[in-house]
């Protein structure tokens, strides 16, 4: 899905601290391939970031291994972190999941998690940073 429109106001500043996969997935919609992502296979122990404003968005205790090839998590640090839009593009019907604080794409969110919460947020890696404790 590349069809979504950078802010413009922040457009520069987007395209000078961002690599072009980045910016591409965070401010495009972009998708990165399946088991490409730097935290796919991730262990270490941290907070995972956005990418454009470093918000603090996913825990590495919610964090699972989906089988999916991107990393997945069954819930956000805080429902308030993550802005949930319907996105019916490529003929499916589902739920794409956004930086509150920045409208950064991150990946969509599925109803077929572990518990408790039984979701599973699929994330492009290129849209995180993993701070470690």
């Amino acid at each position: 899905m590349m069809n979504k429109l950078p802010d413009a106001s922040r457009d520069n500043e987007f395209r000078e601290k961002l690599t072009e996969n980045q910016y591409a997935i965070t401010r495009r919609g972009g998708t990165e391939p399946a088991f490409s992502g730097v935290y796919c296979d991730e262990k270490r122990e941290g907070t995972y970031t956005c990418v454009c404003c470093d918000a603090e968005l996913f825990s590495s205790t919610h964090k699972f291994d989906s089988g999916s090839g991107w990393p997945s998590y069954f819930q956000a640090l805080a429902a308030d972190k993550i802005r949930e839009i319907r996105d019916s593009s490529h003929g499916m019907d589902r739920v794409e999941i956004r930086c509150q604080h920045c409208d950064a794409h991150l990946g969509h969110v599925f109803p077929d998690g572990p518990a408790p919460s039984h979701q599973r947020y699929c994330v492009n890696s290129a849209s995180l940073l993993l701070k470690t404790q």
